[in-house]
């Protein structure tokens, strides 16, 4: 596995971040993980078809995403709700922005570092009607402007 991909935990952070968290670093949760360093952004049936071409241990779809919910619920992963419910996990936890292609239902990373600063600023300390502000998730939708793949323009 690569070291150093901004933001998403390497395998060595990856199983020291179970371990502060008194949990196991089992074969299956590496796996998992691996399959997330190289997705990103996925749902649990696209981790499980990953580790079936790539994957060096064998991991049921149900205990993908029963994995997947844990990581996220122990805050190592984020979620993200797409079209018709799906769930979409996040390898990077760290504040960023999104945009979601409603054509492909992907997710792709926004780096601007501009708006982030904005939202910080414009958010803190703020109440709204009896609620503090914990955090923010942005995404913004989006569609290719021109025909053919994204990113090939």
């Amino acid at each position: 596995m690569r070291v150093g991909r901004k933001g998403i935990p390497d395998i060595i952070q990856f199983k020291r971040m179970l371990r502060d968290r008194g949990l196991k670093a089992t074969p299956q949760r590496s796996a998992i993980h691996e399959a997330m360093w190289n997705l990103v952004h996925a749902g649990a049936d696209d981790v499980a078809a990953w580790l079936g071409e790539h994957g060096s241990a064998h991991v049921s779809p149900a205990s993908v995403y029963n994995t997947l919910s844990m990581l996220a619920d122990e805050g190592i992963y984020s979620r993200r709700s797409a079209r018709g419910g799906r769930m979409v996990f996040d390898a990077r936890v760290q504040p960023h922005l999104h945009l979601y292609d409603t054509e492909s239902e992907e997710w792709r990373d926004l780096e601007d570092e501009t708006m982030m600063s904005w939202l910080e600023a414009h958010l803190k300390g703020r109440r709204y009607r009896g609620y503090r502000i914990d955090g923010f998730e942005v995404q913004i939708l989006c569609h290719p402007s021109r025909k053919g793949p994204a990113g090939k323009q």
